[in-house]
């Protein structure tokens, strides 16, 4: 990406320089400050609301948050890994020959 689209696309999120030495001398607000004042004053006030979604949003937030995910998840490797080693090596000991 050139600058020029960077700065272009980064436009709306940094906030116009409105204190310019111009407008503060005249003392008389300008066009521009009153943009900006009604664009900060339509923002919404307060701590914001984030909702994670997915599995993390189900099981690790909110009112349903639990380690039961985790703890599945532990056993079923360890069954799995059990089930592997069982089937690669150990049945081949279960009547004591090698």
């Amino acid at each position: 990406m050139r600058p020029t689209s960077v700065a272009r696309a980064l436009q709306g999120l940094i906030p116009p320089k409105i204190a310019t030495p111009s407008s503060v001398s005249s003392g008389a607000s300008s066009a521009r400050t009153e943009n900006v004042v009604a664009f900060y004053k339509s923002l919404p006030k307060g701590p914001s609301e984030h909702k994670a979604g997915g599995l993390r949003g189900r099981y690790f937030e909110g009112k349903n948050a639990s380690g039961a995910p985790v703890l599945a998840t532990i056993l079923a490797l360890f069954g799995i890994g059990y089930t592997i080693d069982y089937q690669m090596h150990l049945k081949h000991h279960k009547n004591g020959h090698h």
